[in-house]
């Protein structure tokens, strides 16, 4: 089980310290995985010397607020230690923004690994990803606790395979040239490996709990989001452990193959939508407490419906594929942007608003590609999209320019706003925003191909329309703007004329930052307008898969297959 603090302790705590530490000095900042760029949650951040610190966040942020003394010469030095990575020093000088990013430590992996090896064998009660420990930290938390917890790290382990996913279906590109993820180069992703399985193991934590206490409302809460994570996970690396990973059977366990692991998500759903039917549940959830659906089990069914039919339009290049079973579960998901999952709570602020603000502090990332901005100004297609101006804002010049992926920046100096990055201004990027898991718009396009591919063009055509009107709804472009894109011969075309590829077209721009993205361009053979390999790409044709953490190679090498 990882311990944690609860989020509405967290909140108390700042709101109530927020008065004393009003006059003091604060230096605040982000620590990252150098090896993949996931922020670190967890992490201890220590003014040397003192007995002042703090700890990032899930979004790996921090902030310690200092008196004078500590900081009057400008000698201040932060030390930042987590468990598995180096410790680093840095002296903070006058600069109230400090990021850090942390080199694995695979010699300090290996003694971890031993050290719970030893523990598992003397509690029998440890599992594989139990690797964290904090005494302060609470030990055994209630239900309500853990819903906390979950459905907040659910939305960020979107977000944080999202944030690798998005280069490779060029909505992002690296300001640099020659960047590992732009150009398909072999690149360590153990932070966001180790996130979604520690928040794999609070889950797992969550569902025995439930079953013990009969609360089956959590049991099939718990099931949803299990299921989402190793869909994340197989998406993304292909086999992988779960069978046994949370047991105690093993510190190393073996892995479930593709085939497997996605037979166990529909199993998952399936027995979510028993759970949440049960009318007995011992426990309710708390609205309070459930940070996606504000514990409404109706909208949890149709969150688990919604998963169902992404997992079962999944497999459309396969014998079988049915897009009957597609259209059941599509019918029975979301009805409006309202239905959407989603999360918004945040010590500070979203993740992708911490991109943004990194730019404007020349830690650079989040630059647009190309490929998507082309899209959408009018280059690739005779029309440009109004859902631009709510993505990101013009540059020096009033234009969109984006990035070419591999390439990097090739104008002026690189704070100069030449080209178009993630924007704090945009509905899905600004401090508050949401972190998306599903969406209406999404299952409207995923009907919109179902009926598609059984020959039911009027369906498809209307559910072709709904899911752009629902995106252009959900970015809040105006009800004019939207009409009237909608009534461009360039998007309608009518049922008779309608293709796959405007489909996709679409659904590109209405999973913008998603994870499921890189699947529908995987199905699609990254067909899309347009669309190239990055400048001088590590591999021949388009990235289908990411290789294994370095982390998981160390610890659990003899299981890692070898063909990847």
């Amino acid at each position: 089980m990882i311990k944690f603090l609860p989020l509405s302790l967290i909140l108390l705590l700042c709101f109530t310290l927020s008065g004393a530490w009003a006059q003091q000095s604060e230096i605040n900042g982000r620590v990252t995985a150098q090896s993949d760029n996931a922020p670190l949650p967890g992490v201890n951040v220590l003014v040397k010397g003192t007995t002042v610190g703090t700890q990032t966040d899930a979004d790996g942020q921090y902030r310690i607020r200092l008196s004078s003394p500590n900081r009057g010469d400008g000698s201040t030095v932060l030390v930042f230690s987590y468990i598995g990575y180096i410790t680093e020093q840095v002296t903070a000088g006058n600069r109230t923004t400090i990021n850090a990013s942390l080199k694995a430590d695979d010699r300090q992996l290996n003694e971890v690994v031993v050290t719970a090896l030893l523990l598992a064998t003397a509690s029998g009660c440890q599992d594989y990803f139990d690797l964290n420990s904090n005494p302060n930290l609470i030990d055994n938390p209630p239900l309500n606790s853990l819903l906390s917890t979950t459905t907040q790290k659910t939305a960020y382990s979107s977000q944080r395979v999202a944030n690798f996913t998005s280069y490779f279906v060029q909505y992002l590109a690296n300001p640099g040239a020659g960047g590992s993820t732009d150009m398909y180069q072999i690149t360590d992703y153990t932070g966001t490996w180790d996130y979604v399985y520690f928040a794999l193991a609070d889950l797992y934590d969550m569902k025995k709990k439930g079953q013990e206490q009969g609360a089956s409302e959590y049991v099939g809460v718990a099931d949803v989001m299990i299921a989402y994570h190793l869909s994340l996970i197989t998406d993304s690396f292909g086999a992988a452990p779960f069978s046994k990973a949370f047991d105690g059977s093993s510190l190393r366990p073996a892995y479930d193959t593709e085939e497997a692991l996605y037979q166990t998500i529909l199993n998952l759903l399936n027995e979510s939508l028993t759970e949440l039917a049960k009318p007995d549940s011992k426990l309710k959830l708390l609205a309070s407490n459930d940070l996606i659906h504000k514990g409404s089990t109706a909208a949890w069914i149709k969150t688990a419906q919604a998963l169902r039919a992404r997992a079962l339009n999944k497999i459309s290049k396969k014998s079988s594929y049915s897009s009957t079973a597609v259209l059941d579960a599509v019918s029975k998901s979301y009805t409006s942007n309202a239905d959407d999952a989603q999360m918004s709570s945040y010590l500070l602020r979203s993740p992708w608003a911490a991109v943004a603000r990194n730019n404007a502090q020349l830690v650079l990332d989040g630059w647009l590609s190309a490929q998507l901005v082309n899209q959408l100004n009018g280059k690739t297609y005779t029309t440009v999209d109004p859902r631009l101006s709510k993505i990101t804002d013009p540059t020096v010049t009033g234009t969109y320019l984006g990035t070419i992926n591999g390439q990097g920046n090739v104008g002026a100096a690189n704070t100069v706003k030449d080209e178009v990055y993630i924007s704090l201004t945009s509905p899905l990027t600004g401090d508050a925003s949401p972190l998306l898991i599903a969406t209406f718009s999404e299952m409207k396009f995923i009907e919109a191909e179902a009926a598609l591919r059984s020959n039911d063009r009027t369906r498809a055509y209307a559910a072709y329309l709904a899911g752009i009107r629902a995106n252009m709804d959900k970015y809040s472009v105006a009800a004019a703007v939207r009409d009237a894109y909608l009534a461009n011969p360039v998007v309608a075309v009518g049922a008779p004329a309608l293709t796959l590829d405007l489909i996709f077209k679409e659904k590109y721009v209405a999973t913008y930052l998603s994870p499921e993205s890189w699947n529908d361009a995987r199905r699609f053979d990254y067909k899309y307008k347009g669309f190239a390999l990055p400048v001088s790409a590590a591999l021949p044709t388009f990235i289908r898969r990411v290789a294994y953490p370095n982390g998981e190679t160390t610890k659990n090498g003899a299981n890692v297959p070898a063909d990847v």
